[in-house]
């Protein structure tokens, strides 16, 4: 038995309905009528046609035609027909040898849209708060119309919850107002199967306002009247539709249920709904026409029950209670399905409905109740169900099951038609199915056969059965691979067998990659006018090819130059506020569609708060509430409120205070005497808004100053007067007009009164006569024309200095060494400073050097010592001089006078270096030495310090000598030097005290003129030029090899020997070898440098005093701290000792190489 397959058209069946009318048919008047009827079958099936329940012969109209291999009819009704002819229940038979199928009833019904009868509308007048209903009363039409109303300008008449239009067209005055009135009400019916609009006579309305009937028509009104003169009252609220406590309702299931309440009332009355046991159905109610109807959708025998509208306003409610009953008309449970059977086969068919009321099911055959079609033995009828048993072939035949009730009827045809067929398979040879790795594969197998063949399937042509839980096998014979990998690929063969045959058929299976999205759109922020970029980067099977589409919120992007779609990715130039939103990439190819989306959020600065409003004004507070500008995507993190003072400096805006970004309203505080007007600005990450406009202003009431001048001080200028001055306050501080202050001032501690004086427009006030420098009591008082300020605070001040009037006494000086001195002073009595006491002030300067015996021009140095220090430092003396000093006391005004000169002398120091040290006259075995003194001998200079030593070709140096001359020589010849060496030399001058810094220098003795000439020959010779060269090339070859070891961190061995031989004071030479210890190359001491010298030590050490720094005063000669501490640095470098390895000299010639010492 095969249910529910279709047959292959080439075998015969009984015919099957493809196409028909609807049920419910109303055609245009003015067109054609086509009433549907297709059927297929083998044989081919033949139409008939039933009308009103009688054969319809269309041979015998000749405005009715069939069209060729169809029962479809054509009626002319454009060449003459009429439709309303044609009317009636039409039923189509298609008709073959193994039975006939029948279509259900079609009821032809032509269209109407008849004009409105003619009618006198009188105008409507009516009392101001009265409800009104202006009927519609449309045509009755087919189908019927769509109300709608509106005025002589075609412009829809505005509906509210005061005024709206009911479910049957009527327009519904819940109560009039005096706007109601108008002369243009017009209805209008549009139907929409003929496509016209039906209009209604305008209607007109007339409201009458209490006072105009008072005016008016009062007279002509008896008490009884409904025109009364009577006062608009407040009405209760009462129920224009529906009528009464009680109604009724029916619809049936699958419909939409419509329920409608509008009330009168005034105030309009609002409606509210409610299922009485139970609730309204959460997913299907919706609510229309300002809540006065009730809609629920694809109602159920559920929504039965009772539903209550409540009418409310202020003076009370009414409701109204719908009962509702959901009928049914018939639908499926169970449709019957055609069957193919086989001879001696049992089948069945079943057809269930339901419906409330319950539905009657009846069966035919082949369009003929059952109860009186021919008999056939195999057949048996069950209620709702056909039992066949040991079918043949003359079993062959479609039923119909009809179920009908009171609101409507079910239809369907169901053929048995018995055959013997080997199996067939219907799905073409070879298809090629592709699908992604990790999805579903279907692979097709549609077969036919009479017995129901059995299907197999094969992977491979030689493959076993497949079976297992990796597959699924449907009964249409599709094989399902639920999760395919890339190992499905391959060849698939499908087996349909039956007792009648055995056909195969093989399907191709490719597995590809999937298609992915490797790198993803990504949640982006930008700013408005930037630039932004979603990337969108894609892995696929190389075979597949794919297409990328970008969309903005679901739809296609914008069409605009702006957005630039690249390879793999999308950029949006010059981002506005529009672009915000969701941006989708998705990628397609013909297997499979991925897709990422990100969102695009463009912030910007807030838009500007508006709508300020000032509430609440008081004399010292008001409250400011505004209402944010958008947020551009960024939250408002705080608001900053700003003030403008138009009354004292119109213009300029001031900072009042600031809240948080969730608050819109702030209570300031205010100054008297303040014609106010405030902004809001609002901030967020971005930046801050532009300003609001400005608030209203508001002035507030003048007051009494409540503050006084703040930093008020007393300074005199002149020893005579007391110069005060104050900071003013600033206009709103003035708290109401006509601000000036009261100056108060008396001496300190003296039994005087306060003396006073009133000024304005000031900020200072001289006090003249006053004695020198005493302190006065000073007080500023601020007041207006209301009054004063509080009593102010009282500060001390001082009358005008005046320069000190003595010097400093007992000035005492003790040399600590030849660089530093300590003074001493007894300081001066605190009244005749006259002034602030700032400190003292020590010059001293350089008489001569007691060395030179020779004055020079004099430069004084100062050092202050702040407040009451009584003695200080005085460094950077120069040693063995003769200096002066006197100290003076310093006040606000200046100096005083100087203390009597004291004369003190540095002791003896080291001297500087030599002036300069030249080496001439190089001869054979001499070199000729010239010095200058030092410049700075410090001293008496006792001897000069001669040292030197020899320098080898390999660096290395020889014995060191040491040379005593006396201080008045200033040149030497030293004999007895070997020829053709350098020579390193050392030079110092000495004092008592000690040796000063060293010059050096270096010189060459010149070779004999024999030994010249001989080297000369030998250096013309080829084989001598050829063993230099190639002593070159090893030496180059060296530095190479050295260079590439110092970039890699070695050492050489020479700097190794330099580390081990510092100073040729403790590496005296080698005593077991007879060798010198090696020459180094350090900058210190370059050779052939002339003029090589180190400064003068003046290193002041520790030991030489134990004085602290903090005694050091201020001065040109170093830097102090503000009590007089001496913060500079005493210290020099000494050039270090000649040393072996200390030193280098220039690469010697070949020459120079043979007569080297060794």
């Amino acid at each position: 038995m095969i249910s529910a397959l279709d047959v292959p058209l080439d075998l015969s069946q009984p015919p099957t309905i493809t196409q028909q009318s609807p049920k419910d048919y109303i055609v245009d008047p003015r067109e054609n009528i086509v009433i549907q009827c297709e059927a297929k079958g083998k044989p081919p099936p033949s139409f008939s046609w039933t009308r009103n329940g009688t054969h319809f012969d269309i041979d015998k109209d000749a405005q009715v035609t069939m069209k060729p291999n169809s029962g479809t009819l054509v009626i002319n009704i454009m060449n003459g027909g009429k439709a309303e002819a044609y009317e009636g229940v039409y039923q189509c038979t298609a008709r073959n040898e193994r039975g006939a199928a029948i279509s259900n009833n079609i009821v032809i019904r032509p269209s109407r849209s008849p004009l409105w009868t003619k009618e006198k509308l009188e105008p409507h007048q009516v009392r101001e708060g009265d409800s009104l209903v202006l009927h519609c009363r449309p045509p009755v039409g087919l189908p019927p119309p769509i109300i709608f109303w509106m005025d002589n300008a075609f412009q829809r008449l505005h509906q509210s919850e005061r005024v709206s239009q009911g479910l049957n067209g009527d327009l519904y005055f819940s109560n009039v107002q005096p706007e109601d009135t108008r002369e243009d009400y017009i209805c209008y019916a549009r139907f929409n199967h003929t496509q016209t609009i039906q209009q209604k006579q305008p209607i007109s309305v007339k409201v009458f306002s209490m006072d105009s009937l008072n005016d008016t028509i009062a007279a002509n009104l008896s008490d009884t009247d409904i025109y009364g003169a009577k006062p608009v009252t407040e009405k209760q609220p009462t129920l224009l539709t529906p009528t009464g406590s009680t109604s009724t309702k029916v619809e049936l299931r699958g419909n939409v249920l419509l329920l409608e309440c509008i009330a009168a009332g005034l105030p309009t009355p609002g409606i509210h709904w409610i299922k009485e046991g139970g609730e309204l159905p959460a997913n299907r109610t919706f609510f229309e026409n300002f809540k006065k109807t009730l809609k629920i959708i694809d109602v159920s025998e559920a929504d039965s029950g009772n539903y209550k509208c409540i009418a409310r306003n202020i003076l009370g409610s009414v409701h109204h209670v719908i009962s509702v009953t959901v009928k049914a008309a018939p639908y499926w449970i169970t449709a019957p399905r055609n069957l193919v059977l086989s001879p001696g086969e049992d089948g069945t068919l079943i057809c269930r409905a339901n419906g409330n009321p319950k539905p009657n099911i009846s069966w035919l055959a082949n369009g003929v109740p059952i109860a009186i079609a021919p008999e056939d033995p195999s057949r048996k009828v069950d209620g709702d169900t056909i039992i066949f048993s040991h079918v043949q072939e003359r079993s062959s035949a479609v039923y119909q099951c009809n179920a009908s009730n009171e609101y409507g009827y079910l239809l369907a045809n169901a053929f048995v038609n018995v055959l013997a067929e080997p199996p067939r398979i219907l799905t073409p040879a070879n298809k090629l199915y592709q699908v992604i790795a990790d999805s579903p594969a279907l692979l097709d197998c549609a077969y036919f056969g009479s017995p129901k063949p059995e299907i197999e399937w094969f992977k491979g042509v030689k493959g076993s059965i497949l079976r297992g839980n990796e597959y699924v096998f449907h009964d249409n014979g599709t094989l399902e691979i639920p999760v395919a990998q890339k190992d499905s690929t391959g060849t698939y063969t499908c087996v349909a067998r039956n007792e009648l045959g055995k056909i195969q058929n093989e399907v191709q299976l490719e597995v590809k990659d999937p298609t992915m999205i490797i790198k993803q759109p990504e949640y982006k922020v930008i700013q408005r006018y930037g630039q932004v970029s979603f990337e969108c980067i894609i892995k696929h099977d190389s075979t597949l090819l794919p297409t990328v589409i970008w969309l903005k919120d679901n739809d296609e992007l914008p069409d605009d130059e702006r957005f630039l779609v690249g390879k793999d990715n999308l950029t949006i130039m010059n981002v506005t506020d529009k672009d915000d939103g969701t941006y989708t990439c998705i990628v397609n190819t013909t297997l499979d569609s991925v897709s990422a989306s990100a969102v695009l959020t463009v912030v910007a600065r807030p838009n500007p708060p508006f709508d300020l409003e000032l509430t609440g004004q008081l004399e010292r507070s008001v409250e400011l509430s505004w209402i944010p500008g958008d947020e551009n995507n960024s939250p408002i993190t705080n608001f900053v409120i700003e003030y403008e003072d138009g009354l004292h400096e119109p213009g300029v805006w001031h900072y009042q205070t600031e809240v948080p970004g969730t608050q819109t309203t702030v209570q300031l505080k205010l100054s008297p005497y303040v014609n106010y007007s405030f902004r809001v600005i609002a901030v967020n990450e971005i930046g801050r808004s532009q300003p609001s406009e400005p608030s209203e202003q508001y002035l507030t009431k003048s007051a009494n100053p409540d503050e006084n001048p703040s930093n008020v001080q007393g300074i005199g200028s002149e020893p005579d007067n007391l110069v005060i001055t104050w900071e003013p306050l600033k206009g709103f501080q003035s708290n109401g007009p006509g601000l000036q202050y009261k100056v108060s001032w008396r001496q300190k501690d003296v039994d005087d009164e306060w003396t006073s004086v009133i000024v304005a427009n000031v900020s200072k006030y001289i006090v003249s006569g006053t004695p020198t420098f005493v302190p006065y009591e000073i007080k500023v008082q601020a007041l207006n024309d209301l009054g004063y300020a509080p009593e102010p605070s009282e500060v001390i001040g001082h009358s005008g200095e005046d320069l000190p009037m003595v010097a400093p006494g007992n000035v005492q000086v003790h040399v600590i060494n030849s660089t530093l001195a300590k003074v001493h002073w007894d300081p001066v009595p605190l009244k005749t400073v006259r002034g602030h006491l700032q400190g003292y002030k020590v010059y001293y300067w350089k008489v001569q050097s007691l060395s030179r015996r020779s004055r020079r021009h004099v430069e004084k140095k100062i050092l202050t010592f702040r407040g009451n220090k009584t003695f200080g430092m005085l460094p950077g003396l120069e040693p063995y001089s003769s200096y002066k000093l006197n100290v003076r006391v310093v006040n606000g005004k200046g100096e005083g006078p100087a203390s009597p000169d004291k004369v003190f002398k540095t002791p003896e120091g080291v001297p500087s270096s030599p002036s300069f040290l030249k080496i001439t006259n190089p001869t054979l075995d001499s070199l000729t030495l010239e010095w200058g003194s030092p410049t700075h001998p410090n001293g008496v200079l006792t001897s000069y310090v001669l040292k030197f030593q020899p320098i080898n070709n390999t660096h290395e140096l020889g014995p060191l000598v040491e040379i005593r001359i006396p201080a008045n020589e200033s040149s030497l010849i030293l004999k007895n030097l070997n020829y053709s060496t350098r020579y390193k030399f050392y030079f110092n001058a000495q004092t008592s005290v000690g040796s000063g810094s060293q010059i050096t220098e270096e010189a060459v003795t010149i070779m004999d003129e024999a030994m010249a000439s001989r080297q000369v020959d030998i250096a013309t010779q080829g084989w001598f030029i050829g063993l230099m060269c190639a002593v070159a090339l090893l030496i180059l070859i060296l530095l190479i090899v050295c260079f590439i070891r110092r970039n890699k961190g070695g050492k050489y061995p020479v700097k190794e020997k330099e580390d081990a031989h510092a100073d040729p004071e403790i590496q005296p030479m080698k005593e077991d070898d007879g060798t010198f210890g090696e020459y180094s190359d350090a900058e210190d001491h370059k050779p052939l440098k002339k003029g090589s010298r180190t400064p003068s030590d003046r290193t002041v050490k520790k030991e030489d005093s134990d004085d602290s720094l903090v005694d050091y005063g201020e001065g040109v000669n170093g830097q102090f701290n503000e009590d007089g501490s001496f913060i500079g640095q005493y210290s020099g470098k000494k050039e270090k000792e000649p040393a072996e390895g200390n030193e280098s000299s220039e690469a010697p010639s070949p020459v120079n190489a043979m007569n080297s010492f060794v």
